[in-house]
């Protein structure tokens, strides 16, 4: 287990017109983990942006449409990847106790359309698939990275999940996610909402 770093090592500073300093970002707990606050888009306990994007079954996504149900938007790297395949699978699975939470679940990632409609047709999936070619969600939620892969360095998305309440406040996010028992960990998130 790597030591935690300590805030003081974390600290940045911003200057004011008269150059005086002070700390910056702040560092809030929330949910039990700590999250460094910067300038990002989606920040926690607030509304995220409104942003539209196609859907599988040809349809278009809207945030602010889904407004009045909790939401799981989960970013993967690759369609039909093993990982990512396996993360699906393990949403599908436990589809209909998200919706009985009153939660409806999307996938993301940079794939086109048609690689998600032969991805969902292929897994069986019960929800759609959200295609972010221009990654403007990605932007938001800031989960693209520099990745290493065969030794080379590749931008690519990070393995992520956000939930946002009914109201499309976010509540709570998981980074750099390990697929193994993911899933169940924020349906037990959602279920507290």
């Amino acid at each position: 287990m790597r030591p935690e770093k300590s805030l003081a090592a974390e600290t940045k500073f911003v200057f004011n017109e008269t150059g005086a300093a002070s700390p910056a970002p702040v560092v809030t707990n929330y949910g039990g983990y700590r999250q460094r606050e910067k300038n990002r888009m989606a920040s926690f306990g607030k509304a995220v942006k409104d942003f539209t994007l196609p859907a599988t079954g040809g349809g278009t996504f809207k945030l602010s449409s889904a407004r009045g149900k909790k939401l799981v938007l989960y970013f993967y790297p690759k369609d039909s990847t093993p990982g990512c395949t396996t993360e699906g699978v393990n949403f599908g699975e436990l589809h209909k106790d998200f919706r009985k939470a009153n939660c409806e679940v999307y996938g993301i990632s940079r794939d086109t359309l048609k690689s998600h409609e032969n991805f969902k047709a292929k897994q069986g999936f019960p929800f759609e698939l959200l295609s972010d070619a221009e990654e403007k969600a990605c932007a938001l939620f800031e989960v693209i990275k520099m990745k290493n892969m065969y030794g080379k360095q590749v931008r690519g998305i990070e393995r992520s999940t956000f939930v946002l309440d009914e109201e499309g406040k976010l509540v709570r996010e998981w980074r750099g996610v390990k697929v193994t028992g993911h899933v169940q960990e924020v349906l037990s998130f959602v279920k507290t909402l």
